[in-house]
């Protein structure tokens, strides 16, 4: 019963997971020659492999965190099954789909790249399972009628991710703690965080739906209490700053009652200058200024507090939120100004890394040389495969018919032509993998 109530209290906010997600490998092609009664030479019939499982994402708006991936952090799609005799085709691995918030971007733990912001309602496939292999019925043409190999399936794609949530709120509501903004979620929407009269009452962001007297209704966002040093990780400001990115608008609330012995200015200065150096562009996000606790202090300290805000360049709005006074100006002004800004940001993915073109050659292989032997490599193409390696997975090295395919191959990706250009002589070792052969011209 204490570990219930304890959690109750202090719910698990997790915006940030590390997993690593792998598609299935598509089926190898199979080697198999019709076998019937009464028919002579029925001829190969190998069936292709099946596709590998993808991993997709898809936004769940029933999920508020990133908890489901704080212990299983490894995530893996079915490999698709072998073909078969009679030209069966491999059954198709089963895709694994993985439901996140809606705001979450996706990033590539191992060099940064974003991979793509699920803040749409269309699945996104992350990960693309590997095509099947074809079986050798296609390999079968009028002077290799009995062809003994087939191609094997390709590699699933596989990525060590980075998953960071950015809520998706129209409003951000930002201030020092226990100036108020928690009561002002409370009284506009049907949001209950937890409010009480100490700091860090709220230990995450909190969403509401918000509607305005113009009939139209937007996302407020209640960020946990911002602390000077916050940009560098003092408080909880560090963790939660990152909320605020994809905010259209902004309420600055301040405490203008200076109820704890701090100076309202001083206080507005402060959170600015957090924002500003967490992120420039926060700076010149539109900003209003909500001034709360109008009821503690005389209206003269209201007034000089308001007029410097104003000539400041920013929108002052004196409230009470506690017993919901003044609130409702401060939802019709979001409206208005949020008819007036474009929609929240989408984040557009980053196109995958370039190999490096001095390192390779024709098709996206590298050469290297050491005394006689010519150790020749494939290149990485972006889904995470080697066509030069699938090329020699494929052959059956016992196999004549097999082996001049192999060679044709070599010839067509370029790979004869740059050994040649890098000095080549017959009789030199060409190692391929975990395959040589002596160099013939």
């Amino acid at each position: 019963m204490l570990v219930e109530r304890f959690c109750g209290v202090l719910p698990m906010f997790v915006d940030v997971a590390k997993i690593m997600v792998k598609a299935g490998d598509g089926g190898n092609g199979a080697v198999t020659f019709h076998r019937e009664k009464y028919v002579a030479a029925g001829g190969p019939d190998g069936g292709d492999g099946g596709t590998g499982g993808s991993v997709i994402f898809i936004c769940d708006d029933g999920l508020s965190t990133l908890a489901d991936f704080r212990y299983r952090r490894k995530f893996f799609a079915d490999n698709g099954q072998n073909g078969g005799g009679k030209r069966c085709f491999g059954k198709s691995g089963a895709d694994i789909v993985l439901r996140v918030p809606r705001g979450t971007l996706i990033f590539d733990d191992e060099n940064g790249r974003l991979i793509a912001d699920i803040s749409e309602d269309a699945p996104v496939v992350i990960a693309r399972g590997g095509r099947g292999g074809w079986g050798n019925s296609h390999f079968a043409t009028p002077t290799r009628q009995v062809p003994r190999f087939a191609k094997p399936g390709t590699p699933g794609e596989s990525y060590s991710l980075r998953l960071e949530l950015k809520l998706l709120a129209d409003v951000g509501l930002v201030g020092l703690p226990n100036v108020g903004k928690s009561s002002l979620l409370s009284v506009v929407s049907e949001a209950r965080p937890q409010v009480a009269n100490y700091h860090f009452t709220t230990l995450s962001p909190v969403l509401g739906v918000v509607k305005s007297d113009y009939g139209s209704s937007f996302v407020m966002a209640d960020i946990p209490g911002i602390i000077e040093g916050a940009s560098d990780g003092a408080g909880l400001g560090h963790d939660f700053l990152r909320h605020i990115d994809r905010c259209r608008l902004l309420v600055h609330v301040v405490d203008v009652s200076g109820s704890e012995g701090r100076n309202p200015m001083a206080d507005f200065d402060t959170i600015n200058a957090e924002l500003a150096e967490f992120n420039a562009e926060l700076a010149a996000r539109p900003m209003i200024v909500a001034g709360n606790k109008c009821d503690l202090t005389d209206d003269e300290t209201v007034e000089n507090f308001a007029a410097a805000i104003r000539g400041m360049g920013y929108e002052f709005f004196p409230m009470m939120a506690a017993i919901a006074h003044g609130t409702d100006e401060v939802v019709n002004r979001c409206a208005a100004l949020l008819a007036e800004l474009p929609p929240v940001a989408r984040y557009e993915p980053e196109p995958p890394p370039v190999p490096d073109a001095a390192a390779l050659d024709g098709c996206g292989f590298s050469i290297t040389r050491q005394e006689d032997v010519y150790f020749v490599r494939g290149a990485k193409s972006p889904d995470g495969s080697d066509r030069l390696l699938r090329v020699l997975q494929s052959v059956n090295m016992d196999d004549y018919e097999s082996l001049q395919y192999f060679q044709r191959m070599l010839i067509s990706m370029g790979v004869i032509d740059a050994l040649r250009e890098h000095g080549i002589q017959e009789g030199d070792t060409v190692s391929l993998y975990d395959f040589e052969f002596e160099f013939v011209n």
